[in-house]
Order: structure tokens, then C-alpha cells, then sequence
């Protein structure tokens, strides 16, 4: 499995990118999102970027992680994941079509 983490894009030159994860410093290639620039937060794969983030969905995404990475630790998610706490479970509108229609069966 792949994770995506979130990097906030500190320079560029060309389409290499230079990012910063806390005090360590990376390196990624931009050739699938031209378009970014410095301060944007980009998901990124593998050293590759693959999107231009908003800045509450790349912290968000941040806190799930270092929540899970707590938790394999020994500690405590925390609040890593309050917004799915204070909702009930929903289904991805395709499938909660399908399940209003009486479909139980693919």
C-alpha cells in the first residue's frame, strides 16, 4: 500500500521541488502539477507529487497520520480523528444510491 503524505512545497527549480516535512527536507518531482508553487501544500507519492492541497485538508491528513503513528507506538490517536468521531458512518453516494434503491447485491 501507498501512503500519500502531505508536503508543503518550499522552492522549486524546474520540475523539482524542494519540500519541508517538519526539519527534514525532501525532494520531489512536479511534472504531473506544473502549476505549483512555493507554499502550496502538494500530496505526494513516492517523491512524486500528485496534487495541490488546501491547507485544512493537507492538516487534517497530517494529524490522521501522526495519530496512527501514536498508536503504533503505544499511545493514543488523540483527536486524529474527531470529524469522522462526530458523524455516523456514510456510504459513498454511488453505493447509498444503490442501497435506497433495495439493491443488496452487486
Amino acid at each position: 500500500m501507498c501512503v500519500g503524505l502531505p508536503l508543503r512545497l518550499a522552492a522549486r527549480d524546474g520540475i523539482v521541488g524542494t519540500t519541508l516535512d517538519g526539519e527534514r527536507v525532501e525532494t520531489v518531482d512536479l511534472s504531473l502539477i506544473p502549476e505549483a508553487q512555493p507554499g502550496d501544500w502538494l500530496l505526494t507519492f513516492l517523491g512524486t507529487a500528485r496534487a495541490i492541497l488546501p491547507e485544512y485538508e493537507a492538516l487534517k491528513i497530517r494529524a490522521a497520520l501522526q495519530g496512527v503513528a501514536s498508536l503504533m507506538q503505544g499511545g493514543t490517536l488523540g483527536d486524529a480523528f474527531a470529524d469522522l468521531e462526530a458523524r455516523p458512518p456514510q456510504l459513498p453516494p454511488h453505493l447509498q444510491a444503490a442501497h435506497s434503491a433495495g439493491q443488496t447485491k452487486g
